[in-house]
């Protein structure tokens, strides 16, 4: 059952962590002090209280009135600022009883990742980069790599200039990794545009294949013509599959980037056995917008195991040129 005024959301966005229970109260989300970010999931129920029949329950953040639910759960989207909070729970029995529990977390101003995450750093200085032409894409476009000095972060910028012709797209990818079982992804990097007219979209996604053979695309871009995030799905099947942007609510435009300065993308996803993949959120320069989408996105491609990223630029118009710099890339995977 969804709260009064707020969204159910599918987001998971803190490490797994056994349930506590609170007498006859089992607090599935969120975990007790636990980090989160500043959307968050509440999931709580209470099949008994006292031994009675659980006929509503309700709940408190910090100092707030009690929001009350009929039934025995409470399921569904909070917001909090950043710091120190308590959520109360309660419920209430057939016959009068009352139970009630108390969790505590912190909001945090960045992703969270747990410490046992796996992380693939300066990705950008890869020398297995290879670029090519988007086959799906009604254009042409060809595309060239270079590792620069300037603008520089860190450790190396790599540098990417596209010429397109009738709205074409370039991808440019590099195999990082081989990890068939880790199901939870934060791709986070740092992106710099000279001059966004001729960019259409900036798309930055990942590919892994399972243990089953099959390939899961986590895709994400920042698209320009409906002005918000999207994610991909597979709106067919894995092997009669069909491939398709889906624009959420969370607003982003490339031509809105502020030119010649770093801007930090930070996307997190996750994925379960059967290649469904949950998009939880974007930090787009310390900024979360919340996706909360869970789709399909297995594909049977017969690809060897494998994890991979793109970054593919769309151009716009009847031709043009761009370039776009990536630095500090890192893939964390847990």
């Amino acid at each position: 059952m969804n709260l009064p005024g707020k969204a159910a959301a599918a987001l998971c966005l803190i490490a797994a962590t056994a349930a506590p229970a609170f007498a006859d109260i089992t607090v599935s989300s969120p975990a007790d002090n636990s980090q989160v970010a500043s959307h968050f999931n509440l999931s709580a129920r209470a099949a008994k209280c006292s031994s009675e029949t659980v006929t509503s329950m309700r709940y408190s953040l910090d100092s707030t009135a009690d929001i009350t639910v009929s039934g025995s759960s409470l399921l569904g989207s909070i917001s909090a600022s950043p710091g120190r909070h308590t959520l109360k729970i309660k419920a209430s029995g057939a016959r009068g009883a009352r139970c009630d529990a108390s969790v505590y977390f912190t909001v945090v101003s960045a992703p969270y990742i747990p410490p046992n995450a796996i992380s693939a750093t300066s990705l950008q200085t890869l020398p297995t980069w290879q670029a090519t032409d988007d086959a799906g894409a009604t254009g042409t476009a060809t595309g060239t790599m270079n590792l620069v000095t300037s603008p520089s972060l860190d450790d190396g910028t790599l540098e990417f200039v596209t010429q397109y012709t009738g709205s074409g797209d370039e991808r440019y990818f590099t195999v990082f990794g081989d990890d068939t079982t880790s199901q939870n992804f934060v791709w986070d990097g740092w992106l710099y545009l000279t001059d966004s007219s001729a960019i259409a979209n900036l798309e930055m996604d990942m590919n892994q294949v399972m243990d089953n053979g099959q390939t899961v695309i986590y895709g994400v871009q920042c698209d320009g013509y409906a002005g918000t995030w999207d994610f991909t799905e597979n709106a067919g099947t894995p092997q009669n599959y069909d491939d398709e942007w889906v624009n959420s609510s969370a607003p982003c435009n490339v031509s809105n980037w502020t030119l010649n300065t770093w801007h930090h993308v930070q996307v997190a996803y996750s994925r379960d056995d059967s290649g469904n993949v949950t998009y939880d959120w974007v930090w787009f320069d310390g900024v979360q917008s919340a996706l909360n989408a869970t789709v399909p996105s297995s594909f049977a491609l017969g690809w060897a195991s494998v994890l991979l990223t793109n970054v593919e630029i769309d151009g716009v118009g009847s031709s043009g040129s761009s370039t776009v710099y990536l630095d500090d890339l890192t893939i964390y995977r847990w």
